[in-house]
């Protein structure tokens, strides 16, 4: 049994019989100037049969016709799911082949008639709502044809289509338990893909309000970040997974920079907080040189800076190295860690004012506190590969640099 809208109004009439095709009536109708909406409705239909289906020729026939659309524009009135309320017409996307090359020319047509009549956008948003609110009553093969045309209506920029229109009724509870709504979006993504970026599609997502929730889609035992990887690499959408991915890592990231902030703000046990750091990377395996960078960030974020002060700020800012050394020499494991510190510490020092004048100092407390190794900071001051201030470091480290290598030679 197939579901049917009785919609008093032409946008409705029109995404209906360009989408699922409507049943033809023997009633008779005044197809100039029809007194009811569902007369009206016909009246549509009938163009549609006299055109035989051929949109640039519907289009004509509506503009030259006396169907009042001011009158029935805005009225919808829900109806009934009748089989024997006579044939389908044949010109409709369901009735055609899941391609967008046929279903390109209905997308266009309406683009066409929605700019004549401004005042028919809401109407097509009720339409699609429910449509989309009623996924269950299409067979699989048109709901995917559904998808296509919403896909190709986004890409078209249609009007009076905006995103929560689209994805916010997707949501039915009982769509997604069915896996119907994981299945229409993913018809959807790989369709609208094919003629615009992944921006363009998280941009469209984020203006749905879905962007953060995509795992919504999936039903509810599936709605895992393995799920979600699993079953869009298997479509061969894998810049989304990416996209996931980097997201959720993201956040994890954010979540441990929180926690840590707490952790230095309350002046937890260092004991403490190298324990909470090995369990978040653990659970969240985080790869060592995101964590090297987030410790740095968390404990200068925790500096109490005294306005313009240099002084002051160079004092506070090297007690803080000098209290949390041993936090950061426990994981700054190996060369390449160290290494990545020290260009943390040169970004740091190149972009805030306040921390220009001390890189060097900083470098000699990493180095004093066990953190930093010789070879690493000679490494860095020879072969450092970040350009960004690296003439004006280099050459205020030079003295010490100079010191650690006579202190080698003599040794």
């Amino acid at each position: 049994m197939r579901l049917e809208f009785r919609l008093g109004c032409f946008s409705g009439w029109n995404i209906i019989s360009v989408c699922s095709g409507t049943r033809i009536k023997t009633r008779k109708r005044n197809i100039a100037a029809p007194l009811d909406p569902a007369a009206f409705a016909d009246a549509v239909v009938q163009i549609y049969l006299d055109n035989a289906g051929d949109l640039e020729l519907v289009a004509k026939s509506i503009e030259s016709s006396d169907l009042n659309f001011s009158r029935y524009g805005g009225r919808t009135q829900p109806g009934t799911t009748k089989p024997d309320e006579g044939e389908r017409h044949p010109y409709s996307i369901l009735d055609g082949e899941p391609k967008r090359e046929v279903i390109l020319p209905s997308v266009i047509y309406l683009q066409k008639i929605l700019r004549r009549r401004a005042f028919l956008i809401k109407s097509l948003e009720n339409v699609m709502r429910r449509f989309l609110q009623s996924l269950e009553f299409f067979e699989e093969n048109e709901r995917k044809k559904l998808a296509i045309f919403t896909a190709l209506a986004f890409s078209q920029k249609l009007s009076g289509l905006p995103p929560e229109t689209v994805f916010q009724p997707l949501l039915k509870d009982n769509l997604v338990a069915k896996g119907l709504v994981l299945s229409f979006i993913t018809d959807f993504f790989k369709e609208y893909l094919v003629d615009n970026s992944l921006d363009d599609l998280i941009s469209i997502l984020k203006r749905g309000k879905v962007e953060d929730n995509l795992l919504e889609f999936f039903p509810s035992a599936k709605r895992s970040a393995e799920s979600f990887s699993e079953h869009f690499s298997k479509e061969g959408l894998l810049a989304l997974v990416e996209y996931n991915e980097k997201k959720i890592f993201e956040v994890k990231l954010k979540e441990m920079k929180s926690a840590l902030t707490s952790q230095l703000t309350e002046e937890a046990d260092i004991a403490d907080v190298i324990e909470t750091v090995k369990q978040r990377v653990k659970d969240a395996k985080l790869p060592d040189i995101e964590v090297v960078r987030i410790l740095w960030d968390v404990i200068m974020d925790a500096v109490q800076w005294s306005g313009k002060n240099q002084q002051q700020n160079a004092n506070s800012a090297l007690r803080q190295v000098k209290t949390w050394a041993k936090l950061l020499n426990a994981f700054c494991t190996s060369g390449k860690l160290e290494l990545e510190l020290i260009y943390k510490v040169q970004m740091q020092c190149y972009e805030d004012a306040k921390l220009m004048k001390l890189f060097p100092e900083i470098v000699r407390s990493l180095y004093d506190q066990d953190v930093l190794a010789e070879d690493t900071i000679l490494h860095w001051f020879r072969k450092g590969t970040n350009p960004k201030g690296r003439q004006t470091f280099v050459k205020a480290l030079e003295p010490f640099v100079n010191w650690l290598e006579e202190a080698e030679e003599e040794e």
